[in-house]
């Protein structure tokens, strides 16, 4: 799709004729299988085509005469489905997105065209697309804080035994997002530079608040992961805590039957005992096993034992 800036409006060119367009502003949407075809007739160069198909990482480049973004946006940001890839060229007066999800670029034109902005340019659009871009993120950091919240109180209330899976699945999701706001708060400062000078000054000033929402949107991730760790030491604390009332509960069994056994092995030698030739002796045998095993209770519950 081709949209040429005509002061506050966009209109819809046709791509036959896009040679017609040099010199004047305007804006290309495509996805990454149209890409080839068309960079010829954009002037994009085969290195450029081959980083928007074969690249795998977030990164700012700073060229003579354009800037080009690449950003790879992670399955947690793309509200559960499969993470996408998404491509920026522009110039002072081209402007070019290129990705294999174009739902977003189709509200965003339809946010610009509703809001009715006032001398559109490519440095404005790519303003609003990063605006757009991290606006909801911090619902998305509240969504898994509750769910990770939610395994806490379900570890406290002893309601679940499997929890390692749970974290070890977060914890890759929050690794995920560490790496893709890092990434997008170097490419955001990189704008801040303006090395090319493509960008207004008057637009510069809401990078810097971009530049500052991403950062609180990483420090937010860190939070998160430093909360998954402590809950994860809770975790390995509790089971510590049940595996020594366990061995605390075999413990006290020992100690109550180890007595018995010495009596047991006392009467189970070869020798005379006393008891043998009294009429008594065997309900002696028992009443004394019965004594010690209720001394020993006792003793233990005295001591809080169990």
């Amino acid at each position: 799709m081709i949209y040429r800036f005509n002061h506050d409006v966009l209109i819809v060119d046709a791509l036959e004729n896009v040679n017609a367009l040099e010199g004047k502003s305007h804006l290309c949407i495509f996805n990454l299988n149209e890409l080839e075809s068309v960079s010829p007739d954009l002037g994009i160069s085969p290195k450029i085509v081959a980083e928007c198909l074969e690249g795998i990482t977030s990164k700012f480049e700073s060229h003579d005469g354009f800037d080009f973004v690449t950003l790879n946006i992670p399955e947690a940001i793309n509200e559960g489905g499969k993470p996408h890839r998404l491509c920026i060229y522009f110039t002072d007066k081209f402007l070019l997105f290129v990705s294999d999800h174009d739902d977003f670029f189709k509200n965003l034109i339809f946010d610009i065209e509703a809001e009715k902005i006032k001398n559109i340019s490519p440095g404005k659009i790519i303003r609003l697309f990063f605006d757009k871009l991290t606006l909801d993120d911090r619902f998305i950091l509240e969504k898994i804080e509750q769910e990770i919240a939610k395994l806490e109180e379900d570890l406290i209330m002893s309601k679940t035994d499997e929890l390692i899976p749970f974290l070890i699945a977060f914890r890759k999701k929050l690794l995920s997002l560490k790496r893709y706001y890092e990434e997008l708060l170097e490419i955001s400062e990189s704008i801040e530079e303006n090395e090319n000078e493509l960008i207004d000054k008057k637009e510069l000033r809401y990078f810097k608040i971009h530049t500052n929402r991403v950062n609180r949107l990483y420090n937010g991730v860190v939070n998160l992961r430093d909360y998954g760790s402590q809950i994860r030491e809770t975790y390995q604390e509790q089971m510590d805590i049940n595996l020594n009332y366990v061995m605390k509960v075999f413990t006290v069994i020992t100690s109550i039957f180890l007595p018995l056994t010495l009596i047991v092995g006392w009467y189970g030698m070869n020798i005379i005992m006393p008891e043998f030739h009294w009429e008594y002796g065997y309900h002696f045998v028992i009443v004394l096993c019965l004594a010690v095993v209720t001394v020993t209770l006792i003793y233990f519950k005295k001591n809080k034992w169990f």
